[in-house]
């Protein structure tokens, strides 16, 4: 019973648009995570001059708002993921489920 459910649930259309949209979206993700947080590494390698000129007359640089940004980033992009996934990727799984247990 069980290896035939799994070979319906991997054989249905829903489960493939899934699987195909999913991956998809976390590959874009992942790249645009990866751009943000390994460009912001090369600044700080490559461009320290840049990354130290102070705003302003107190302590604080360009840097520090610069990596502030990139965790924002982080948490507006899982944010947008679990947007999808409640939305979009939730959809997908009931009707896979209903297609699948009739």
């Amino acid at each position: 019973m069980e290896e035939d459910l799994v070979k319906r649930i991997s054989t249905h259309p829903k489960y493939l648009e899934l699987r195909a949209k999913r991956t998809s979206f976390g590959w874009w993700l992942t790249l645009a995570m990866m751009v943000v947080y390994y460009g912001f590494i090369l600044l700080v390698a490559f461009n320290k001059p840049f990354l130290s000129q102070r705003l302003g007359d107190g302590v604080m640089t360009i840097g520090i708002p610069i990596g502030f940004g990139v965790i924002v980033f982080t948490i507006a992009i899982t944010a947008f993921y679990v947007q999808r996934a409640n939305s979009q990727f939730d959809e997908l799984s009931e009707a896979i489920a209903k297609g699948v247990l009739k």
